[in-house]
């Protein structure tokens, strides 16, 4: 009788990858093809303005170069205007594709403020995102959320904020490594039970991890803002609340009673000028 095991275990395997690519929304829906986060958004959009400006510039130097040739050498004539349609439509095309946004090297990733290493993360993490099994796709896209909330706490740190360290070493260090480490691995391989767990099992673990670590420190540095505004909205509450939040202030200050009556503080009324 074949020994069926193999076949079996490679039966369980499919199942579960199938349970969990259906958990996170199914194969049906397509990858998303627009930016994760803000940051690399915005690197996108300055990239596309670039192009923009160079377009414009490009076709307002041809014509006018085609005009100060028709004045000073002669008109242009049907092939004239044609060379010049024709460089026209190869400076679009030439600057409507240059310069591309350009994907940072790993290296890079922990560099510059805190806004330009959010964003070279996020370009970086959309770059590795078409390799990685859909369930780590799901997560690549909760941390480019969570790289916009992280780097707004960011603002204001010094580089030698322990922070600051710590987040330069978890965005620009571990996340990294965990997709580099996945992706040496033979794509054929990944499915495979190693240990007790596949590739594609410990990657999508490893991330969600790390996705749960940058939460908590962007918590931890938005307890300052948190406390701070709650102090702020009581303060308002008993200044400018009214009646009841001046009845629950008085309520909650009351005074000893001693016997001794409290002086008439009533202004007496004004005398009579004659």
């Amino acid at each position: 009788m074949p020994d069926t095991t193999r076949d079996s275990d490679r039966i369980l395997r499919e199942a579960k990858t199938s349970l969990a690519v259906q958990r996170d929304g199914g194969t049906h829906r397509p990858a998303p093809r627009g930016s994760i986060g803000k940051g690399s958004a915005e690197l996108k959009l300055k990239s596309l303005l670039k192009r923009v400006r160079n377009i414009a510039l490009a076709v307002v130097a041809i014509w006018i170069g085609a005009g100060i040739f028709s004045a000073v050498i002669g008109p242009l004539l049907f092939w004239g205007f044609m060379a010049t349609l024709l460089a026209t439509a190869v400076a679009i095309g030439v600057f409507g594709v240059l310069p591309k946004v350009k994907v940072p090297k790993r290296a890079e990733l922990k560099l510059g403020n805190p806004q330009q290493m959010v964003a070279r993360t996020e370009l970086w993490l959309e770059a590795q995102r078409p390799a990685l099994p859909p369930p780590a796709q799901v997560i690549v896209d909760r941390l480019g959320l969570q790289l916009d909330a992280l780097g707004l706490q960011l603002k204001g740190l010094g580089d030698n904020e322990p922070a600051m360290a710590e987040v330069r070493e978890l965005v620009g260090e571990y996340i990294p490594e965990t997709i580099d480490n996945y992706r040496k691995i033979p794509a054929h391989l990944r499915a495979e039970e190693y240990a007790g767990k596949t590739a594609d099992e410990r990657l999508t673990e490893s991330l969600d991890k790390l996705s749960g670590e940058i939460d908590r420190v962007t918590r931890r540095l938005a307890e300052g803002a948190l406390d701070d505004l709650a102090i702020k909205s009581r303060y308002l509450e008993y200044r400018y609340g009214g009646a009841e939040a001046l009845e629950d202030l008085t309520a909650g200050s009351t005074m000893p009673d001693t016997g001794v009556p409290l002086p008439d503080l009533t202004p007496a009324p004004a005398k009579e000028v004659r």
